[in-house]
């Protein structure tokens, strides 16, 4: 089932019908491989379809004329890395694969016809943008107002609900297959700056970091020490 994750993060939001179900299915027309590195959208592309993060990880970023990379979104199975496209047609940045992905492929004449026919639907996939925005809301205040240990605390703490919300977490651990060049690049911090950071919540006993695997030692120190509320994420079901 490809839009299997994206259903379940949905279902955060509010209840989905079994016909709604298939709706989503069926708008996934293909799939498609992509190996680590790629770009699934390039900054100044027009797509005329959105992609669906079946599995995998993959970066929204953008680049400047220095050759210096901002990360300014993660996305996980069950996200849209780029269902914005369906409006603003031009695109201001790029989407690349963090680790080898799989995505589903959803035609713009397909998002317009849901749109039309599905209010419902219209409702949790608008929900589904507005999330995206205040994703980026909270990465600025971060970025902006935080120390880097309070920044990388928010982020292990948004992604480990992010994660659980689509059942890819297993007790307290989730994979994070992330570099620590990749992880500055988001946090706006050198690789050097990034390791001490790591270091730090690991000797407080926040968290343990083997390989790809994150685990969260202490969530309640870890979630006071990021100051975070997971209001922004809308993970309480509500009906739209």
């Amino acid at each position: 089932m490809a839009a299997a994750a994206l259903i379940r993060k949905l279902e955060q939001y509010d209840r989905i019908s079994d016909a709604e179900r298939q709706v989503l299915e069926q708008a996934v027309v293909r799939q498609r491989a992509v190996a680590k590195g790629e770009d699934l959208v390039r900054e100044g592309d027009r797509p005329s379809e959105s992609l669906l993060l079946i599995t995998g990880f993959a970066a929204r970023h953008n680049i400047l004329r220095n050759g210096k990379r901002q990360i300014t979104a993660l996305h996980v199975p069950g996200d849209f890395v780029d269902l914005h496209s369906f409006l603003i047609k031009t695109m201001d940045h790029g989407v690349m694969a963090i680790t080898p992905c799989t995505l589903g492929v959803v035609p713009h004449e397909t998002l317009r016809a849901i749109t039309e026919t599905q209010p419902h639907l219209t409702r949790l996939l608008a929900l589904h943008i507005a999330v995206d925005a205040a994703i980026h809301r909270q990465w600025l205040v971060s970025i902006g107002r935080q120390s880097a240990r309070e920044h990388a605390a928010q982020l292990l703490c948004e992604l480990f609900l992010r994660l659980q919300a689509v059942g890819l977490t297993e007790g307290s651990g989730f994979k994070l297959p992330l570099t620590q060049a990749e992880l500055g690049d988001t946090l706006g911090l050198s690789t050097v700056h990034v390791n001490r950071i790591l270091q730090g919540l690991r000797k407080e006993g926040l968290i343990t970091w083997q390989g790809e695997t994150v685990v969260i030692e202490d969530w309640p120190r870890l979630q006071e020490t990021a100051e975070f509320d997971p209001t922004f994420l809308c993970l309480k079901s509500e009906p739209r």
